[in-house]
Protein backbone atom coordinates (compact mmCIF):
# COMPACT_ATOMS: atom_id res chain seq x y z
CA UNK A 1 0.00 0.00 0.00
CA UNK A 2 2.95 2.44 0.97
CA UNK A 3 2.88 2.73 -2.93
CA UNK A 4 -0.38 3.45 -3.36
CA UNK A 5 -0.84 5.72 -0.49
CA UNK A 6 1.84 7.56 -1.19
CA UNK A 7 0.28 8.86 -4.44
CA UNK A 8 -2.70 8.41 -2.72
CA UNK A 9 -1.57 12.14 -1.08
CA UNK A 10 1.45 12.46 -3.30
CA UNK A 11 -0.09 12.47 -6.72
CA UNK A 12 -1.77 15.34 -5.34
CA UNK A 13 -0.82 17.98 -7.39
CA UNK A 14 -1.05 20.03 -4.78
CA UNK A 15 2.38 20.23 -3.92
CA UNK A 16 3.39 23.16 -1.54
CA UNK A 17 5.05 22.70 1.75
CA UNK A 18 1.37 24.22 3.41
CA UNK A 19 -0.52 21.81 1.42
CA UNK A 20 1.61 18.63 2.30
CA UNK A 21 1.16 20.12 6.16
CA UNK A 22 -2.24 20.30 5.69
CA UNK A 23 -2.70 17.05 3.81
CA UNK A 24 -0.75 15.16 6.87
CA UNK A 25 -2.83 16.85 9.65
CA UNK A 26 -6.05 16.35 7.78
CA UNK A 27 -4.90 12.49 7.33
CA UNK A 28 -3.68 12.20 11.35
CA UNK A 29 -7.27 13.75 12.58
CA UNK A 30 -9.51 11.68 10.20
CA UNK A 31 -7.47 8.60 11.72
CA UNK A 32 -8.24 9.91 14.95
CA UNK A 33 -11.78 10.96 14.61
CA UNK A 34 -12.93 7.63 13.04
CA UNK A 35 -10.66 5.46 15.08
CA UNK A 36 -13.63 3.47 16.04
CA UNK A 37 -14.76 3.48 12.13
CA UNK A 38 -12.06 1.78 11.00
CA UNK A 39 -11.77 -0.57 13.81
CA UNK A 40 -15.15 -1.60 12.37
CA UNK A 41 -14.24 -0.92 8.91
CA UNK A 42 -11.53 -3.49 9.67
CA UNK A 43 -13.65 -6.24 10.77
CA UNK A 44 -16.30 -5.39 7.53
CA UNK A 45 -13.06 -5.10 5.02
CA UNK A 46 -11.78 -8.73 6.67
CA UNK A 47 -15.61 -9.83 5.77
CA UNK A 48 -15.42 -8.56 2.39
CA UNK A 49 -11.71 -10.10 1.66
CA UNK A 50 -13.49 -13.27 2.53
CA UNK A 51 -16.51 -12.99 0.38
CA UNK A 52 -14.16 -11.28 -2.41
CA UNK A 53 -11.26 -13.72 -1.97
CA UNK A 54 -11.26 -15.01 -4.80
CA UNK A 55 -10.98 -11.18 -6.86
CA UNK A 56 -8.47 -10.56 -4.47
CA UNK A 57 -6.31 -13.55 -5.20
CA UNK A 58 -6.77 -13.45 -8.68
CA UNK A 59 -5.49 -10.16 -8.72
CA UNK A 60 -2.26 -10.84 -6.96
CA UNK A 61 -1.55 -13.84 -8.42
CA UNK A 62 -2.25 -12.77 -11.68
CA UNK A 63 0.70 -12.12 -14.62
CA UNK A 64 0.09 -11.26 -18.29
CA UNK A 65 0.86 -13.98 -20.85
CA UNK A 66 4.82 -13.18 -21.10
CA UNK A 67 5.15 -16.14 -23.63
CA UNK A 68 3.77 -14.85 -26.47
CA UNK A 69 6.56 -12.80 -26.83
CA UNK A 70 10.54 -12.91 -28.14
CA UNK A 71 13.10 -11.20 -25.66
CA UNK A 72 16.72 -10.72 -25.82
CA UNK A 73 17.77 -10.06 -21.82
CA UNK A 74 19.71 -6.46 -22.66
CA UNK A 75 23.10 -6.09 -21.63
CA UNK A 76 23.87 -2.41 -21.52
CA UNK A 77 26.51 -0.41 -22.20
CA UNK A 78 28.42 2.07 -20.27
CA UNK A 79 29.09 4.86 -22.56
CA UNK A 80 30.08 7.15 -19.88
CA UNK A 81 28.48 8.23 -16.61
CA UNK A 82 25.23 9.74 -18.27
CA UNK A 83 25.49 7.25 -21.41
CA UNK A 84 24.14 4.43 -21.56
CA UNK A 85 23.16 1.69 -24.75
CA UNK A 86 21.65 -1.35 -25.88
CA UNK A 87 21.32 -1.91 -29.94
CA UNK A 88 19.14 0.98 -31.25
CA UNK A 89 17.84 1.87 -27.49
CA UNK A 90 19.57 4.08 -25.23
CA UNK A 91 19.44 6.16 -22.29
CA UNK A 92 21.45 9.60 -21.83
CA UNK A 93 21.53 12.96 -20.06
CA UNK A 94 21.80 16.17 -22.16
CA UNK A 95 23.59 19.66 -20.83
CA UNK A 96 20.42 20.86 -19.49
CA UNK A 97 19.57 17.93 -17.14
CA UNK A 98 16.61 16.66 -18.68
CA UNK A 99 17.66 12.34 -19.58
CA UNK A 100 16.35 11.18 -23.23
CA UNK A 101 15.87 7.58 -23.26
CA UNK A 102 14.77 6.08 -26.78
CA UNK A 103 13.03 2.52 -26.42
CA UNK A 104 12.00 0.23 -29.38
CA UNK A 105 10.42 -3.56 -29.61
CA UNK A 106 7.50 -6.04 -28.82
CA UNK A 107 5.96 -4.96 -25.48
CA UNK A 108 7.75 -7.31 -23.42
CA UNK A 109 10.99 -6.34 -25.15
CA UNK A 110 9.94 -2.48 -24.76
CA UNK A 111 9.72 -3.22 -20.75
CA UNK A 112 12.97 -4.91 -20.43
CA UNK A 113 14.50 -1.86 -22.61
CA UNK A 114 13.73 0.66 -20.51
CA UNK A 115 14.18 -0.99 -16.63
CA UNK A 116 17.78 -2.21 -17.80
CA UNK A 117 18.73 1.22 -18.83
CA UNK A 118 16.56 3.33 -16.47
CA UNK A 119 17.07 1.11 -13.37
CA UNK A 120 19.16 3.04 -10.66
CA UNK A 121 16.70 6.23 -12.05
CA UNK A 122 13.96 3.99 -11.07
CA UNK A 123 15.02 3.06 -7.86
CA UNK A 124 15.47 6.45 -6.83
CA UNK A 125 12.41 7.46 -7.63
CA UNK A 126 10.40 4.43 -5.83
CA UNK A 127 12.94 5.38 -2.85
CA UNK A 128 11.48 8.72 -2.94
CA UNK A 129 7.87 7.46 -3.37
CA UNK A 130 7.71 5.02 -0.36
CA UNK A 131 9.67 7.81 1.43
CA UNK A 132 7.07 10.49 1.32
CA UNK A 133 4.36 8.08 2.21
CA UNK A 134 5.83 7.28 5.63
CA UNK A 135 6.67 10.84 6.40
CA UNK A 136 2.83 11.56 5.79
CA UNK A 137 1.66 8.44 7.57
CA UNK A 138 4.18 7.43 9.97
CA UNK A 139 1.80 5.03 11.73
CA UNK A 140 2.55 1.24 10.93
CA UNK A 141 -0.60 -0.07 11.85
CA UNK A 142 -2.45 2.58 9.72
CA UNK A 143 0.43 1.89 6.94
CA UNK A 144 -0.80 -2.24 7.31
CA UNK A 145 -4.66 -0.98 7.31
CA UNK A 146 -4.38 1.11 4.06
CA UNK A 147 -2.28 -1.57 2.11
CA UNK A 148 -4.91 -3.96 3.13
CA UNK A 149 -7.44 -1.59 1.54
CA UNK A 150 -5.52 -0.24 -1.52
CA UNK A 151 -4.72 -4.38 -2.31
CA UNK A 152 -8.86 -5.45 -2.38
CA UNK A 153 -9.64 -1.74 -3.90
CA UNK A 154 -7.41 -2.29 -7.08
CA UNK A 155 -8.31 -5.79 -7.17
CA UNK A 156 -9.89 -5.18 -10.93
CA UNK A 157 -7.51 -2.86 -12.04
CA UNK A 158 -5.66 -5.85 -13.94
CA UNK A 159 -9.01 -6.65 -15.84
CA UNK A 160 -9.21 -3.28 -17.27
CA UNK A 161 -5.34 -2.51 -18.67
CA UNK A 162 -4.64 -4.00 -21.79
CA UNK A 163 -2.40 -7.00 -21.58
CA UNK A 164 -0.18 -5.89 -23.86
CA UNK A 165 0.33 -2.93 -21.17
CA UNK A 166 0.60 -5.70 -18.63
CA UNK A 167 3.42 -7.27 -20.47
CA UNK A 168 5.06 -3.91 -20.89
CA UNK A 169 4.75 -3.68 -17.01
CA UNK A 170 6.03 -7.11 -16.00
CA UNK A 171 9.23 -6.51 -18.50
CA UNK A 172 9.79 -3.13 -16.62
CA UNK A 173 9.73 -4.27 -13.29
CA UNK A 174 11.80 -7.10 -13.61
CA UNK A 175 14.27 -4.03 -12.56
CA UNK A 176 12.39 -2.87 -9.60
CA UNK A 177 14.28 -2.92 -5.94
CA UNK A 178 14.03 -6.07 -3.79
CA UNK A 179 13.65 -3.33 -1.07
CA UNK A 180 9.60 -3.21 -1.25
CA UNK A 181 8.57 -6.44 -1.69
CA UNK A 182 7.07 -6.57 1.47
CA UNK A 183 4.41 -3.93 0.04
CA UNK A 184 3.24 -5.91 -3.19
CA UNK A 185 5.44 -8.37 -5.91
CA UNK A 186 7.43 -5.78 -8.22
CA UNK A 187 4.73 -6.74 -10.92
CA UNK A 188 1.80 -5.48 -8.93
CA UNK A 189 3.82 -2.37 -7.36
CA UNK A 190 4.40 -1.18 -10.86
CA UNK A 191 1.00 -1.53 -12.05
CA UNK A 192 -0.87 -0.41 -8.91
CA UNK A 193 1.70 3.30 -9.15
CA UNK A 194 0.05 3.38 -12.69
CA UNK A 195 -3.47 4.28 -10.95
CA UNK A 196 -1.39 6.13 -8.25
CA UNK A 197 -2.36 9.77 -10.06
CA UNK A 198 -6.48 8.69 -10.45
CA UNK A 199 -6.15 6.97 -6.39
CA UNK A 200 -4.81 10.20 -5.25
CA UNK A 201 -7.35 12.86 -6.37
CA UNK A 202 -9.98 10.66 -6.28
CA UNK A 203 -9.75 9.88 -2.64
CA UNK A 204 -12.07 12.66 -1.71
CA UNK A 205 -9.47 15.10 -4.00
CA UNK A 206 -7.04 15.09 -1.05
CA UNK A 207 -4.78 17.05 -3.14
CA UNK A 208 -6.26 18.29 -6.71
CA UNK A 209 -3.94 19.61 -9.25
CA UNK A 210 -3.93 22.82 -11.02
CA UNK A 211 -2.64 22.24 -14.37
CA UNK A 212 -3.76 24.48 -17.36
CA UNK A 213 -2.97 23.63 -20.78
CA UNK A 214 -4.10 25.67 -23.66
CA UNK A 215 -4.37 25.04 -27.70
CA UNK A 216 -4.95 28.13 -30.26
CA UNK A 217 -4.39 28.09 -34.24
CA UNK A 218 -5.39 29.96 -36.84
CA UNK A 219 -5.45 33.57 -36.21
CA UNK A 220 -3.92 32.92 -32.99
CA UNK A 221 -0.95 31.79 -34.35
CA UNK A 222 1.87 33.45 -35.95
CA UNK A 223 2.06 31.08 -38.70
CA UNK A 224 -1.41 30.03 -38.05
CA UNK A 225 -0.41 26.03 -37.83
CA UNK A 226 -1.82 24.32 -34.33
CA UNK A 227 0.00 25.49 -31.41
CA UNK A 228 -0.39 23.55 -27.80
CA UNK A 229 1.40 24.00 -24.01
CA UNK A 230 0.88 22.55 -21.03
CA UNK A 231 2.02 23.37 -17.31
CA UNK A 232 1.76 19.87 -15.76
CA UNK A 233 1.65 21.35 -11.80
CA UNK A 234 2.48 18.00 -10.28
CA UNK A 235 4.85 18.29 -7.04
CA UNK A 236 6.26 16.33 -5.06
CA UNK A 237 9.74 17.50 -3.44
CA UNK A 238 12.24 18.70 -5.98
CA UNK A 239 13.89 15.75 -5.27
CA UNK A 240 11.31 13.68 -7.15
CA UNK A 241 11.41 16.21 -10.49
CA UNK A 242 15.24 16.03 -10.52
CA UNK A 243 15.46 13.36 -12.51
CA UNK A 244 12.81 14.33 -15.75
CA UNK A 245 12.80 11.82 -18.06
CA UNK A 246 11.83 12.70 -22.13
CA UNK A 247 10.67 9.33 -23.65
CA UNK A 248 10.97 7.93 -27.41
CA UNK A 249 9.25 4.97 -28.00
CA UNK A 250 8.84 3.04 -30.67
CA UNK A 251 6.38 0.00 -30.55
CA UNK A 252 6.33 -2.94 -32.55
CA UNK A 253 2.38 -2.43 -32.95
CA UNK A 254 1.24 1.26 -33.62
CA UNK A 255 2.36 4.90 -33.93
CA UNK A 256 6.26 5.84 -32.85
CA UNK A 257 5.68 8.55 -29.86
CA UNK A 258 7.82 10.90 -27.12
CA UNK A 259 6.23 11.37 -23.61
CA UNK A 260 7.52 13.39 -20.88
CA UNK A 261 7.30 11.89 -17.79
CA UNK A 262 9.75 10.12 -14.73
CA UNK A 263 11.54 6.70 -15.04
CA UNK A 264 9.21 4.24 -13.74
CA UNK A 265 6.44 5.44 -16.16
CA UNK A 266 4.99 4.07 -19.36
CA UNK A 267 1.11 5.98 -18.81
CA UNK A 268 1.46 9.58 -20.28
CA UNK A 269 0.99 12.79 -18.90
CA UNK A 270 2.13 14.82 -21.69
CA UNK A 271 2.79 13.67 -25.08
CA UNK A 272 2.69 13.81 -28.83
CA UNK A 273 2.71 10.72 -31.79
CA UNK A 274 4.84 10.96 -35.14
CA UNK A 275 1.23 11.78 -36.78
CA UNK A 276 1.21 14.89 -34.40
CA UNK A 277 -1.74 14.02 -32.31
CA UNK A 278 -1.14 15.45 -28.65
CA UNK A 279 -2.59 14.43 -25.31
CA UNK A 280 -2.08 16.43 -21.78
CA UNK A 281 -4.02 15.88 -18.50
CA UNK A 282 -5.52 17.94 -16.31
CA UNK A 283 -7.32 16.23 -13.00
CA UNK A 284 -11.52 17.40 -12.30
CA UNK A 285 -13.55 16.83 -9.37
CA UNK A 286 -13.85 13.50 -8.93
CA UNK A 287 -15.93 11.50 -6.05
CA UNK A 288 -14.42 8.40 -4.94
CA UNK A 289 -15.20 5.30 -6.79
CA UNK A 290 -15.96 1.76 -5.49
CA UNK A 291 -12.99 0.14 -7.01
CA UNK A 292 -10.47 1.28 -9.66
CA UNK A 293 -10.29 0.55 -12.88
CA UNK A 294 -7.98 2.26 -16.25
CA UNK A 295 -5.50 3.98 -15.06
CA UNK A 296 -6.27 7.85 -16.85
CA UNK A 297 -2.17 7.92 -18.05
CA UNK A 298 -2.88 4.23 -19.53
CA UNK A 299 -5.95 5.61 -21.52
CA UNK A 300 -3.90 8.40 -22.92
CA UNK A 301 -0.63 6.27 -23.43
CA UNK A 302 -3.05 4.12 -25.86
CA UNK A 303 -4.52 7.11 -27.77
CA UNK A 304 -0.90 8.13 -28.79
CA UNK A 305 -0.11 4.49 -29.69
CA UNK A 306 -3.24 4.35 -32.02
CA UNK A 307 -4.59 7.29 -32.68
CA UNK A 308 -4.48 9.36 -35.86
CA UNK A 309 -7.32 11.70 -35.58
CA UNK A 310 -9.34 13.00 -33.35
CA UNK A 311 -12.26 11.38 -33.42
CA UNK A 312 -10.53 8.05 -33.36
CA UNK A 313 -8.95 9.44 -30.04
CA UNK A 314 -12.25 10.40 -28.71
CA UNK A 315 -13.22 6.30 -29.68
CA UNK A 316 -10.62 4.84 -27.44
CA UNK A 317 -11.33 6.84 -24.56
CA UNK A 318 -15.09 6.24 -24.98
CA UNK A 319 -14.73 2.34 -24.63
CA UNK A 320 -12.06 2.82 -21.52
CA UNK A 321 -13.85 2.81 -17.76
CA UNK A 322 -12.06 5.35 -15.46
CA UNK A 323 -12.33 5.54 -12.33
CA UNK A 324 -11.49 9.39 -12.05
CA UNK A 325 -12.95 12.63 -13.05
CA UNK A 326 -10.29 14.09 -15.91
CA UNK A 327 -9.87 16.09 -18.83
CA UNK A 328 -7.77 14.81 -21.92
CA UNK A 329 -6.54 18.07 -24.28
CA UNK A 330 -6.40 16.26 -27.43
CA UNK A 331 -4.20 18.35 -30.50
CA UNK A 332 -4.22 17.16 -34.04
CA UNK A 333 -2.35 17.74 -37.11
CA UNK A 334 -4.14 15.85 -39.08
CA UNK A 335 -7.53 17.99 -38.00
CA UNK A 336 -5.84 21.26 -37.71
CA UNK A 337 -7.67 20.83 -34.52
CA UNK A 338 -8.31 20.89 -30.85
CA UNK A 339 -11.05 19.43 -28.46
CA UNK A 340 -11.03 18.57 -24.49
CA UNK A 341 -12.48 15.05 -24.52
CA UNK A 342 -13.97 15.02 -20.69
CA UNK A 343 -14.16 11.62 -18.24
CA UNK A 344 -15.45 10.49 -15.61
CA UNK A 345 -16.44 7.38 -14.02
CA UNK A 346 -20.14 7.82 -14.93
CA UNK A 347 -20.40 10.43 -17.84
CA UNK A 348 -18.29 11.40 -21.23
CA UNK A 349 -18.66 14.45 -22.69
CA UNK A 350 -16.45 16.04 -25.46
CA UNK A 351 -15.92 20.18 -25.39
CA UNK A 352 -15.28 21.55 -29.20
CA UNK A 353 -14.78 25.27 -29.84
CA UNK A 354 -17.27 26.91 -32.36
CA UNK A 355 -16.36 30.26 -34.40
CA UNK A 356 -13.20 30.23 -32.42
CA UNK A 357 -9.61 29.02 -32.45
CA UNK A 358 -8.34 28.73 -29.27
CA UNK A 359 -9.52 26.52 -26.02
CA UNK A 360 -8.28 26.62 -22.64
CA UNK A 361 -8.22 23.93 -20.19
CA UNK A 362 -7.81 24.64 -16.46
CA UNK A 363 -9.42 21.84 -13.98
CA UNK A 364 -13.27 22.30 -14.85
CA UNK A 365 -15.19 20.80 -17.70
CA UNK A 366 -16.61 22.32 -20.19
CA UNK A 367 -18.43 20.18 -22.48
CA UNK A 368 -22.65 19.77 -22.56
CA UNK A 369 -22.84 16.85 -20.73
CA UNK A 370 -21.34 18.38 -17.37
CA UNK A 371 -23.60 21.61 -17.61
CA UNK A 372 -25.80 20.44 -14.40
CA UNK A 373 -22.81 18.40 -13.06
CA UNK A 374 -23.11 19.84 -9.26
CA UNK A 375 -19.77 18.76 -8.46
CA UNK A 376 -18.31 20.65 -11.21
CA UNK A 377 -20.37 23.85 -10.61
CA UNK A 378 -19.04 24.07 -6.83
CA UNK A 379 -15.57 23.47 -7.82
CA UNK A 380 -15.32 26.55 -10.61
CA UNK A 381 -17.21 28.08 -7.72
CA UNK A 382 -15.22 27.42 -4.80
CA UNK A 383 -11.25 26.75 -6.82
CA UNK A 384 -9.00 28.60 -8.56
CA UNK A 385 -9.74 26.80 -12.08
CA UNK A 386 -12.08 29.58 -13.20
CA UNK A 387 -9.41 32.29 -12.24
CA UNK A 388 -6.53 30.28 -14.55
CA UNK A 389 -8.89 30.29 -17.28
CA UNK A 390 -9.63 33.77 -17.18
CA UNK A 391 -5.97 34.80 -16.85
CA UNK A 392 -5.01 32.67 -20.04
CA UNK A 393 -8.36 34.66 -21.96
CA UNK A 394 -6.50 37.86 -20.77
CA UNK A 395 -2.83 36.72 -21.73
CA UNK A 396 -4.08 35.64 -25.31
CA UNK A 397 -5.49 39.70 -25.70
CA UNK A 398 -2.12 40.96 -24.57
CA UNK A 399 0.16 38.35 -26.84
CA UNK A 400 -1.31 37.92 -30.65
CA UNK A 401 -0.51 35.54 -32.82
CA UNK A 402 1.70 33.06 -30.44
CA UNK A 403 4.64 31.39 -31.80
CA UNK A 404 6.72 28.89 -29.48
CA UNK A 405 8.20 31.65 -27.66
CA UNK A 406 5.16 33.45 -26.84
CA UNK A 407 3.84 30.36 -25.53
CA UNK A 408 6.64 29.96 -22.98
CA UNK A 409 5.73 33.47 -21.72
CA UNK A 410 2.09 32.76 -20.95
CA UNK A 411 3.73 29.34 -19.46
CA UNK A 412 5.70 31.06 -17.25
CA UNK A 413 2.87 33.95 -16.16
CA UNK A 414 3.60 34.51 -12.65
CA UNK A 415 0.88 37.35 -11.75
CA UNK A 416 -2.93 37.41 -11.19
CA UNK A 417 -5.40 39.22 -13.22
CA UNK A 418 -4.46 42.58 -14.46
CA UNK A 419 -1.03 41.83 -13.34
CA UNK A 420 -1.95 41.99 -9.75
CA UNK A 421 1.12 40.37 -7.92
CA UNK A 422 -0.59 37.96 -5.56
CA UNK A 423 2.70 36.38 -4.18
CA UNK A 424 5.14 33.62 -5.79
CA UNK A 425 3.58 30.15 -5.21
CA UNK A 426 0.22 31.33 -5.32
CA UNK A 427 -1.69 28.41 -7.29
CA UNK A 428 -3.92 31.32 -9.11
CA UNK A 429 -1.05 31.46 -11.42
CA UNK A 430 -0.49 30.19 -14.23
CA UNK A 431 3.01 29.52 -13.50
CA UNK A 432 2.78 28.36 -9.78
CA UNK A 433 6.32 27.51 -9.18
CA UNK A 434 6.35 23.96 -8.87
CA UNK A 435 5.44 22.32 -12.36
CA UNK A 436 7.22 18.96 -12.89
CA UNK A 437 7.34 19.87 -16.38
CA UNK A 438 6.25 22.31 -18.76
CA UNK A 439 5.38 21.47 -22.75
CA UNK A 440 4.97 23.42 -26.02
CA UNK A 441 3.74 21.41 -28.91
CA UNK A 442 3.67 22.07 -32.61
CA UNK A 443 1.93 18.81 -34.11
CA UNK A 444 2.35 20.23 -37.81
CA UNK A 445 5.48 20.86 -37.82
CA UNK A 446 6.36 17.36 -35.12
CA UNK A 447 8.39 20.03 -32.92
CA UNK A 448 7.81 19.52 -29.22
CA UNK A 449 9.81 21.87 -26.53
CA UNK A 450 10.48 20.59 -22.89
CA UNK A 451 11.35 22.80 -19.94
CA UNK A 452 14.53 21.35 -18.03
CA UNK A 453 14.93 22.88 -14.03
CA UNK A 454 13.26 23.89 -12.22
CA UNK A 455 9.57 24.14 -13.19
CA UNK A 456 9.27 25.79 -16.21
CA UNK A 457 11.65 28.28 -15.63
CA UNK A 458 14.52 26.01 -17.26
CA UNK A 459 15.58 26.39 -21.25
CA UNK A 460 13.16 24.86 -23.08
CA UNK A 461 14.67 22.28 -24.89
CA UNK A 462 13.39 21.17 -29.11
CA UNK A 463 12.91 17.71 -30.23
CA UNK A 464 11.95 16.90 -33.96
CA UNK A 465 9.52 13.86 -34.35
CA UNK A 466 10.59 14.05 -37.71
CA UNK A 467 14.13 13.30 -37.00
CA UNK A 468 13.47 11.09 -34.28
CA UNK A 469 11.77 8.85 -35.66
CA UNK A 470 13.41 8.77 -39.23
CA UNK A 471 14.80 5.13 -40.73
CA UNK A 472 18.19 7.93 -40.83
CA UNK A 473 18.58 8.18 -37.38
CA UNK A 474 21.81 7.27 -36.04
CA UNK A 475 22.38 5.16 -33.49
CA UNK A 476 23.06 7.20 -30.04
CA UNK A 477 22.35 10.28 -31.74
CA UNK A 478 21.63 13.33 -29.45
CA UNK A 479 17.94 14.78 -30.67
CA UNK A 480 17.33 17.81 -29.25
CA UNK A 481 17.52 20.82 -32.06
CA UNK A 482 18.77 23.46 -29.94
CA UNK A 483 19.45 26.05 -32.81
CA UNK A 484 15.41 26.39 -32.08
CA UNK A 485 15.60 25.88 -28.03
CA UNK A 486 13.64 28.57 -25.82
CA UNK A 487 16.18 30.43 -23.62
CA UNK A 488 15.63 29.92 -19.22
CA UNK A 489 13.44 32.40 -17.89
CA UNK A 490 15.84 35.58 -16.85
CA UNK A 491 13.23 35.50 -13.58
CA UNK A 492 16.23 32.30 -12.31
CA UNK A 493 18.51 34.87 -12.22
CA UNK A 494 16.28 37.58 -9.98
CA UNK A 495 16.96 38.60 -6.17
CA UNK A 496 12.81 37.59 -6.00
CA UNK A 497 13.75 33.63 -7.15
CA UNK A 498 16.39 33.71 -4.64
CA UNK A 499 13.63 34.74 -1.84
CA UNK A 500 11.11 32.47 -3.06
CA UNK A 501 13.68 29.54 -2.89
CA UNK A 502 14.77 30.51 0.68
CA UNK A 503 11.08 31.57 1.38
CA UNK A 504 10.05 27.41 0.48
CA UNK A 505 12.98 26.20 3.24
CA UNK A 506 12.12 28.20 5.60
CA UNK A 507 7.91 27.38 5.46
CA UNK A 508 8.98 24.18 6.93
CA UNK A 509 10.09 25.84 10.23
CA UNK A 510 7.41 28.17 10.27
CA UNK A 511 5.26 25.22 10.56
CA UNK A 512 7.46 23.37 12.99
CA UNK A 513 6.84 26.40 15.10
CA UNK A 514 3.19 26.18 15.04
CA UNK A 515 2.50 23.80 15.96
CA UNK A 516 5.41 24.03 18.74
CA UNK A 517 7.83 21.67 17.56
CA UNK A 518 10.58 24.28 17.37
CA UNK A 519 10.86 27.81 18.83
CA UNK A 520 11.68 31.11 16.33
CA UNK A 521 12.73 34.66 17.22
CA UNK A 522 11.23 37.90 16.61
CA UNK A 523 12.41 38.65 14.10
CA UNK A 524 12.05 35.52 12.20
CA UNK A 525 8.65 36.44 10.83
CA UNK A 526 8.51 39.91 9.45
CA UNK A 527 12.05 38.14 7.63
CA UNK A 528 9.57 34.89 6.34
CA UNK A 529 7.33 37.26 5.50
CA UNK A 530 9.40 40.04 3.52
CA UNK A 531 10.77 36.73 1.17
CA UNK A 532 7.50 36.60 -0.40
CA UNK A 533 5.27 39.68 0.82
CA UNK A 534 2.72 38.79 -2.03
CA UNK A 535 1.30 35.41 -0.75
CA UNK A 536 -1.56 35.75 1.74
CA UNK A 537 -0.55 31.88 2.75
CA UNK A 538 2.74 34.13 5.01
CA UNK A 539 0.07 36.19 6.76
CA UNK A 540 -1.86 33.32 6.92
CA UNK A 541 0.70 31.04 8.40
CA UNK A 542 1.80 34.33 10.94
CA UNK A 543 -1.97 34.47 12.59
CA UNK A 544 -1.46 31.04 13.40
CA UNK A 545 1.45 31.07 14.90
CA UNK A 546 0.51 34.04 17.09
CA UNK A 547 -2.84 32.62 18.01
CA UNK A 548 -1.35 29.52 19.37
CA UNK A 549 1.29 31.74 21.23
CA UNK A 550 -1.78 33.81 22.58
CA UNK A 551 -0.88 36.79 21.25
CA UNK A 552 -3.97 37.40 19.83
CA UNK A 553 -3.58 41.08 18.76
CA UNK A 554 -0.67 40.30 16.41
CA UNK A 555 -2.42 37.26 14.79
CA UNK A 556 -5.86 39.30 14.16
CA UNK A 557 -3.20 42.01 12.39
CA UNK A 558 -1.46 39.21 10.14
CA UNK A 559 -5.12 37.52 9.79
CA UNK A 560 -6.77 40.90 8.39
CA UNK A 561 -3.75 41.49 6.09
CA UNK A 562 -4.17 38.05 4.83
CA UNK A 563 -7.58 38.36 4.05
CA UNK A 564 -6.45 42.05 2.21
CA UNK A 565 -4.35 39.79 -0.46
CA UNK A 566 -5.45 36.98 -2.97
CA UNK A 567 -6.49 34.20 -1.47
CA UNK A 568 -6.43 30.94 -3.91
CA UNK A 569 -9.54 29.39 -2.70
CA UNK A 570 -12.88 30.35 -1.39
CA UNK A 571 -12.44 27.36 1.10
CA UNK A 572 -8.76 28.89 2.24
CA UNK A 573 -11.10 32.29 2.64
CA UNK A 574 -13.12 30.97 4.93
CA UNK A 575 -10.66 29.40 7.11
CA UNK A 576 -8.80 32.63 7.42
CA UNK A 577 -12.03 34.23 8.66
CA UNK A 578 -13.00 31.43 10.50
CA UNK A 579 -9.27 32.10 12.50
CA UNK A 580 -10.17 35.57 12.73
CA UNK A 581 -13.51 35.34 14.26
CA UNK A 582 -11.62 32.87 17.24
CA UNK A 583 -9.42 35.61 17.57
CA UNK A 584 -11.86 38.61 17.83
CA UNK A 585 -14.15 36.75 20.36
CA UNK A 586 -10.54 36.03 22.45
CA UNK A 587 -10.11 39.65 22.38
CA UNK A 588 -13.66 40.75 23.75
Amino acid sequence: MRNNMQFVILNTERRSEKDKEESKLKIDSFFRRNARCFILLFLSLNLILSLTSCGVRKSIKHLPDVQQYSLEIPEVHKINDSTFSFHENYLTKNRQGLWELYVKGNPLQLGYNNGALTQSLMQKQEKIFFSKVEGFVPSKFKQNLLRGFLKWYNRKMYLNVREDYQTELYGLSRYSSDEYNFIAPKYLRNLYLHGAHDIGHAMQDLMMVGCTSLAVWNENTEDGELLIGRNFDFYVGDDFAENKLVEFVEPEDGIPYMSVAWPGMIGVVSGMNKEGITVTINAGKSKIPLTAKTPISLVTREILQYATTIDKAIAIAKKRKVFVSESILVGSANDKNAVIIEVSPDNFGVYKVENTSKVFCTNHFQSEAYQNDKRNKKHILESHSEYRYEKLQELLQENKKLNPEKMAAILRDKSGLKGEKIGYGNEKAINQLLAHHAVIFSPQKKLVWVSANPYQLGEFVCYDLNEIFSDKKLENEIFSKSELNIPKDPFLDSKEYQNYEQYKMMSSKVNKAIDGEETITDDFIPYYQSLNRDFWLVYYQAGKYYFNKKEYSKAKSEFETALAKEITTIPDRKNVEKYLHKVVNKLK
